[in-house]
Parts: structure tokens; C-alpha cells; sequence
């Protein structure tokens, strides 16, 4: 594990929380249904609302979700788990108390890895457990009223609970983004974290070098992961310097305002003595039989870190690429459709990462809406390896498909990635022949023709030629620049310092 990052002599320590809402149909405890927006208190029934006499039903889709999240990350699944309740009082809390687990959570352990930069990291989780989501209290600031909309209440959440080992901002940023991909790509939450279907947590303390753990504050509701690095940046900063100042950090729970880009104390931070943990006397123990826990194993799509390591295994990619393709279920379909296609792996993966990352970030897109599908990318490396395109006449070519405003005839699919489909990539094939064609871009390989371009530059620039036989290699370069230009950036480079060494030898 490298060195932590110090900030002003001081060790950061963050540890992080993470709601995410499951995505079954109906919520976690009755079938009442679960629609974002829709009209106030229209998606609540008479157990989510607490009324007198009403039960708590388990739903096994959201306990299903559970299992696949702990196979995920590589945690133990308990057999027996049980449900308490977490007794505090607010007006979007019908009961009085949520329904929670505490001491036996139904996910125990596993890890999380990710990259920052080169460098591999991984961050212990403590437990995942499974709850249900409290009401929403709206304030009508213009008017002096507030109101209470219950159709939130009994949402079922999976709360994913780490140990303190995360050391910047910058790494627990890398952590979210990773879990959100995690829960995503396995289908247990839809990510959305503008309407708080995942909703993170973040502890911050800081200590000097080999001290014990300082105070820690927990900013609450991260929405955004932009809005997250630049709220624990804050809270470092505001805690550095309350220390320097001679103040003790205060436990308390936080807000991050991004008009202002500051943290602000919204209360005292509870301990789980205050909560006054007891087990819910109306819900049995949560028993998960091995059988039961299989089933769920079978039936999940290939995990991204499993996806990864084939990568590396089939294709012969390296670690940092093999992870970065799997960042979404469509990049890796993308990544595997084109290297299907021109069987060039490292070479699509080089093109993904670099040339269509690079516009996707400008233009702030996924990969599904990129213009170019992955059998014209592969067309493209195809024609590269066979002499056709240079590395600079392929991305002239690659610009003019990506700026194209025509139908897209072939968009990358998840589901179906039509992989080594010998029929589209022919297709493929011929609209980048006629596109080479069309533009002009076809590299210039006749050895006569270049011949006749280089004895031209070598006549021209008699100092470079004579400054190059004097051992300066970088006239050798310039010599080599002219002739580019004079072909117009056709000549095949390989081809023109080959000939030009011959001719200089």
C-alpha cells in the first residue's frame, strides 16, 4: 500500500455509507408500488403508513438483491439475519421507527477494488443490510408551510457500510464510482443519484500520522460525485483548521451546500445507543439457504471484475485496460464486438480508450450514442494493419464518421452485439473503402512514387542531409517531417524512414 497523501502534516480518513435503492417492483415490506414523481402520498398503503393492525411481509426480490450484492463484491451471506427497529422521531417516520438491520446484517465483509490512476486500490466493506426508506418532508418556504409525502416510505435500501480506508477525496470518489458501477451492472439499483436512488455518506476525519482515529463528520445525501469531492475537500480543509486554531472536532452530521461549497452542522451525530436498537418482534429471522444463495449465483450475468480477468486471459490485454473496458456493460460489448471483428485487441482497446473516450468526455455522452459503431472502428484498425490507413490519415477518417449527421446503421447493443458477425462487418468494410476513397486518405505505399518524393527533399535541404551524416538525428526527423508534408501526410511513415535511411546510408 503506497504512502497516504498528507495535507498540511495531516492523514485524511474516510469512511463511507451508501444507500442504494433496490429495484424491485414493489417496496421492502408491503406491495405497494414504487414510482419516482409521482403525486404526493399516492404510492403509500395502510402498512407503510403505519396503521393499527397492519404487518411487515418480506420481499424476496429485495433479499434476492441482497445475495447478488454480497457474491459481487465477495462477501459472506448470512444464513440467518435479523431485522430490528431503529426507533427515532420524525414527521416522515410513520412508525416511529424503521425497520433496519443491526446486529446480524444479511451481507458481511467482501471488498471493493478499483484503479486510481495505475495504481490498484481496495476498500473493506463492513456489512450491507438491508432496510426501509423513511418519507420526505417538503418545505414551502414562499407560502410558510411544510408537508409531508409518504410514497418514499418503506422503499427498500440496501445500506453498504466500509471500513475507514479510503485517504483523499480523489479515492473515495474512485470508490463510489466503482460501487455505482458495481450495483448497476448487476441490476440491483438503477444508480440514479439525481432522484437519490443511490445516496452516499461520507465520514471525515483527520489525524496526525500514527495518532488514533480523530472525530469524524458525516456529510450527508451526496448526490453527484462532483459535488462529493468538493465536499470532503471542504470538510478536510474546515477540520485542518479548526485544530490549527486549538478547536476539538464536534460529532455532528453535516450538509454540503454547492451555492456556497461549503459544509454546514445540521445536527449532533447520533451513536447506535441513541436509536435504542431493538429486534422487531413482527418480522421472523431472514433464513437464506446455500440452495437458495446458488440459485441467485447462477443466474447473474458475468461480473465485471470475472469480465475483466478474461479479458486479460482471452485477449491479452493489460490489467488497467481490461478494468477500464469494464467500466458499463455497453463499453465492454463495444470492446468486445470490435476486437471479434478485426481480431486486434489491444489495438481496439488503444482506440476505445484513447480516440473515443476523448470525445465522448467532450461532448459529455455514454458510448451508446457514439456515431461510429464498433465494426466501422474495427474497419478502420483492419485497413491500419493492412497498410491501408496511416495512424493519421485513420483518425482524419475517424473524425469524419464521428461528425457525420446520417442515420447510424449499426449502434452497439448490450444485449446483442452482434459479436463476429461476418455479414455487418463486410458491410462495415466497404463503407470505410468508400469513405478511404471518397476523401482521398489511402496511404501512399508505391516505392517509386515515394522515391521521387524523398530525392526532391533531400535536394532541397542539403544542411539537414549533411547535419544528419554529422550524427544529429533529430535533421534526420526533419527530413522525414518535409517529406509527410510533401505527400500530404499519404506516405507510409515505416516505408519513408526505411527509404530515407537507404538513401542517406
Amino acid at each position: 500500500m503506497s504512502t497516504p497523501k498528507l495535507i498540511q502534516g495531516y492523514e485524511v480518513v474516510i469512511g463511507f455509507e451508501t444507500h442504494a435503492q433496490l429495484s424491485t417492483q414493489s417496496k421492502i415490506f408491503s406491495r405497494a408500488p414504487i414510482a419516482f414523481g409521482a403525486e404526493p402520498n399516492t404510492q403509500a398503503c395502510a402498512v407503510d403508513l403505519a396503521l393499527p393492525g397492519t404487518l411487515p411481509v418480506m420481499n424476496k426480490g429485495a433479499v434476492e438483491r441482497a445475495i447478488e450484492l454480497g457474491l459481487a463484491v465477495g462477501a459472506h451471506i448470512a444464513e440467518r439475519s435479523i431485522f430490528a427497529r431503529k426507533n427515532y422521531f420524525y414527521p416522515d417516520l410513520p412508525k416511529g421507527y424503521q425497520i433496519s438491520q443491526f446486529e446480524i446484517p444479511v451481507v458481511q465483509g467482501g471488498s471493493v477494488e478499483f484503479y486510481l490512476g495505475d495504481e490498484k486500490k481496495s476498500v473493506r466493506l463492513v456489512r450491507a443490510h438491508l432496510e426501509e426508506d423513511a418519507g420526505k418532508s417538503l418545505h414551502e418556504d414562499f407560502i410558510g408551510q411544510s408537508g409531508i409525502d409518504l410514497n418514499r416510505a418503506g422503499t427498500p435500501l440496501l445500506e453498504i457500510v466500509t471500513e475507514p480506508d479510503m485517504r483523499s477525496s480523489e479515492e473515495a470518489v474512485a470508490y463510489a464510482k466503482e460501487l455505482h458501477k458495481i450495483v448497476t451492472w448487476i441490476g440491483i439499483c438503477d444508480g440514479n443519484m439525481q432522484e437519490g436512488s443511490f445516496r452516499c455518506d461520507a465520514n471525515v476525519s483527520v489525524r496526525k500520522p500514527g495518532e488514533p482515529l480523530g472525530t469524524r463528520r458525516e456529510i450527508k445525501n451526496l448526490n453527484s460525485f462532483k459535488f462529493m469531492q468538493q465536499a470532503i475537500d471542504f470538510e478536510i480543509r474546515w477540520q485542518i483548521e479548526q485544530i490549527e486554531d486549538g478547536y476539538a472536532i464536534q460529532q455532528a452530521t453535516v450538509l454540503f451546500d454547492p451555492d456556497t461549497g461549503e459544509t454546514r452542522a445540521m445536527r449532533s451525530k447520533e451513536d447506535a445507543a441513541d436509536y435504542r436498537y431493538f429486534p422487531d418482534p413482527d418480522l421472523p429471522p431472514l433464513v437464506i439457504a446455500p440452495e437458495w444463495i446458488e440459485r441467485v449465483r447462477s443466474e447473474m450475468a458475468e461480473l465485471p471484475r470475472v469480465m475483466a480477468a478474461r479479458f486479460v486471459a482471452d485477449y491479452g490485454l493489460p490489467e488497467y485496460d481490461a478494468t477500464t473496458l469494464t467500466q458499463s456493460k455497453a463499453m465492454a460489448a463495444y470492446f468486445e464486438a470490435t476486437a471479434q471483428a478485426c481480431k486486434q485487441p489491444k489495438l481496439a482497446s488503444n482506440w476505445i480508450m484513447g480516440e473515443m473516450s476523448k470525445r465522448l468526455n467532450e461532448q459529455g455522452i455514454n458510448i451508446e450514442e457514439a456515431t461510429v459503431s464498433p465494426w466501422e472502428l474495427a474497419g478502420i484498425i483492419t485497413r491500419i494493419k493492412g497498410g491501408i490507413l496511416s495512424d493519421k490519415l485513420a483518425r482524419q477518417l475517424y473524425d469524419s464518421l464521428w461528425t457525420r449527421t446520417g442515420s447510424q446503421l449499426w449502434r452497439v447493443t448490450v444485449a446483442a452485439g452482434h459479436r463476429d458477425d461476418l455479414e455487418v462487418m463486410t458491410r462495415a468494410l466497404i463503407e470505410i473503402d468508400n469513405e478511404i476513397e471518397a476523401k482521398g486518405l489511402k496511404q501512399m505505399n508505391d516505392s517509386g512514387a515515394l522515391e521521387k518524393i524523398i530525392d526532391e527533399v533531400i535536394a532541397a535541404n542539403a544542411k539537414n542531409v549533411e547535419e544528419f551524416r554529422t550524427g544529429k538525428e533529430k535533421a534526420f526527423n526533419a527530413l522525414v517531417g518535409q517529406i509527410m508534408k510533401a505527400s500530404k501526410g499519404k506516405a507510409n511513415p515505416q516505408q519513408v524512414n526505411d527509404l530515407l535511411r537507404s538513401k542517406l546510408a
